[in-house]
């Protein structure tokens, strides 16, 4: 399993130089964005760092560290993650952190209940949402469906492979990690999905989704083909020839009245130089714009 080298910060590891973490071979940053849920809980280093990962080309995601003891706190708090995030692009998830002390006296029909509010409210707006929690509190206390409903960053220290019993898209495997720029310890991830691809792709966590690329349209559908053996494949071989010749293809190919493999590579070659679909068919269109296009050379 191919997997990206990344860390996760917040205020505690002080000013990071985001360039120097770059240049030691990490791709990612997961940013503290704050926790709790009054406005006033924002992560005091959240914009430092944010802009200082963009300009290091750092691909960048977030989290918010709850307290949350009922649904209505887990919105109160996912409102409050949305107004930080707001006018950032996250090219990497934005995850919901439950793992406090007070949340583990909670049901496990509650804890589901207070992640469903947290990351449902971040959907809803348009993000890439994903859990984290330590191995014992996901099997402990989250409900298996839920688990299997989001992405999980899942926190296992000091062994070879998460001891957890799902699907993971990112592990966090130590919180004492030595990386240079970052004075101290931090913790060290690692991606397992191609996540600014999905996410950039599905126009999520700020990015708008890319317009849908127009179909090409087709220049002939009925005409010389691969399989062909007649004159007409000789005289389309032989405008071929006047077409490399004239610098319009690179692709030398033999003239007789065999339409092979390296016939259709030439044709659809011209097709896509066109702005055609490169069908492999050489009717009467292909052939009047070959010919104007040699009139050109001439």
């Amino acid at each position: 399993m191919n997997r990206i080298k990344g860390i996760d910060i917040s205020h505690w590891q002080g000013s990071v130089d985001l360039e120097k973490v770059k240049a030691d071979g990490y791709h990612f940053v997961i940013l503290n964005a704050g926790y709790g849920r009054y406005d006033s809980q924002k992560d005091e280093r959240f914009e430092e760092n944010y802009k200082k990962a963009k300009a290091a080309g750092l691909g960048v995601g977030a989290y918010w560290y709850s307290y949350a003891l009922t649904p209505a706190d887990a919105e109160a708090e996912a409102k409050c993650f949305c107004k930080v995030l707001s006018g950032k692009q996250l090219d990497y998830p934005v995850a919901f952190d439950i793992e406090d002390r007070t949340q583990s006296s909670l049901s496990a029909d509650t804890i589901g209940k207070i992640i469903t509010a947290f990351c449902s409210y971040l959907e809803k707006k348009g993000y890439y949402v994903c859990l984290y929690s330590y191995v014992s509190f996901l099997e402990s206390k989250v409900p298996s469906d839920i688990r299997r409903r989001y992405d999980i960053w899942v926190a296992n220290f000091d062994v070879t492979k998460p001891d957890y019993d799902g699907p993971y898209g990112m592990w966090q495997y130590t919180s004492s990690g030595f990386v240079s720029g970052v004075g101290g310890k931090c913790d060290c991830d690692y991606a397992y999905k191609d996540y600014p691809a999905v996410i950039k792709a599905a126009g999520l966590n700020g990015y708008t989704k890319p317009s849908p690329k127009p179909a090409l349209k087709v220049l002939d559908t009925k005409g010389l083909k691969q399989g062909d053996k007649n004159f007409g494949v000789y005289e389309l071989k032989s405008l071929l020839s006047l077409a490399e010749q004239a610098g319009l293809t690179t692709v030398h190919i033999t003239v007789d009245d065999g339409f092979g493999i390296g016939t259709r590579g030439v044709v659809n070659g011209l097709l896509t130089s066109w702005g055609y679909k490169p069908n492999g068919i050489a009717g009467e269109g292909f052939a009047d714009r070959l010919t104007r296009e040699l009139k050109k050379k001439i």
